[in-house]
């Protein structure tokens, strides 16, 4: 989307969050510039402190454009319905954002759900609302109706909450991860801006950007995204993850020697960054977390995060002030 336009109707600006984010002052202008998580977050959080109140993604929303959307964005509102619109956003988010969306269909119910590529750092609050606020007005937007969701969960629902709460029409639930669910009545509703001829001239541009940023990333970073989602059901052989990403046992440990590094190391990064994310920002058993890490036995999660560390799980749940602890923050859903 035009973030300059954005930021200029809301009084902010561009020179001083991009100066707060540490990010380049011309990011803007470079043609398909491509942040990661860490610079992605610093960008949102640079957004809240400039913006100074806490309704700043509502004003946000209020100054949103169709003619400012990105063309993965405006490519879904040309859909039929929201429910092809989330498919869609589904397939192209990484070009907007580094992050997922997964639809999944129920038989009344359709849920959108947000997932960030880098599991082990917490996404700015200000982000999470956006993302909870746009698929509510995409909605909107498309069908020309009130749509109100049937439920929406937040780890840390957004704050002033009443606020947030009157804009969505329903009371945010406090749970594990993000998502919007709506009836799947709503979410079959026409899109009145549905347009079948601008969607076949997005449609090629899009497969080639996608394709264009899978290419670009490094093979470390594959081997991270892919263990980060095959780690809680034990896939950690490099057997495993070459097959998932397409790649021979052989090629693939030649790939990570040539960026300087190796599966073994790539795997121990991801786990001890993964694990201080459970530690501190959950209140998981730490048995649950070392079954999430892909460790058979708890006694072989706590010796591998001792040589990583130099220190036990629980002291590191210890070493956490009060107001930052795993009871501030999302717990295991039961």
């Amino acid at each position: 989307m035009s973030w300059p336009a954005l930021l200029k109707e809301l009084g902010i600006r561009t020179a001083n969050v991009l100066r707060r984010a540490e990010l380049p002052e011309d990011l803007f202008a470079r043609p398909s510039a491509r942040l990661d998580s860490a610079a992605y977050f610093r960008f949102w959080e640079a957004l809240e402190a400039e913006a100074g109140d806490g309704h700043f993604v509502l004003r946000l929303y209020a100054a949103l454009r169709s003619e400012s959307f990105s063309p993965p964005l405006f490519a879904a509102l040309c859909s039929p319905n929201l429910l092809s619109a989330l498919q869609r956003l589904s397939q192209y988010k990484t070009l907007v954002a580094p992050m997922r969306l997964d639809v999944v269909e129920g038989r009344d119910v359709v849920t959108a759900r947000l997932a960030w590529l880098d599991a082990t750092l917490p996404p700015p609050s200000s982000l999470v609302a956006a993302e909870l606020l746009f698929s509510v007005g995409l909605a909107r937007m498309g069908t020309h109706e009130l749509i109100r969701p049937s439920r929406i969960v937040a780890e840390a629902p957004p704050t002033p909450a009443a606020a947030y709460e009157k804009f969505l029409g329903v009371p945010i639930r406090r749970g594990k991860g993000h998502s919007v669910s709506f009836r799947r009545d709503d979410a079959l509703k026409p899109f009145l801006s549905s347009n079948d001829a601008m969607w076949a001239i997005f449609e090629p541009a899009l497969r080639k950007r996608l394709a264009e940023l899978d290419a670009s990333a490094s093979t470390a970073e594959r081997v991270r995204a892919t263990l980060l989602e095959g780690l809680p059901s034990g896939n950690v052989a490099m057997d495993s993850v070459a097959r998932r990403l397409a790649l021979s046992k052989r090629t693939l440990q030649r790939r990570l020697e040539d960026e300087g590094t190796s599966y073994q190391a790539v795997l121990r990064v991801t786990r001890e960054a993964l694990a201080l994310h459970y530690l501190e920002r959950t209140s998981l058993p730490v048995t649950e977390i070392a079954f999430l890490l892909g460790f058979e036995e708890p006694n072989s999660f706590f010796r591998a995060f001792s040589e990583w560390t130099g220190r036990t799980p629980e002291t590191v749940r210890q070493e956490i002030p009060p107001q930052h602890g795993p009871s501030a923050r999302a717990t295991s859903a039961r």
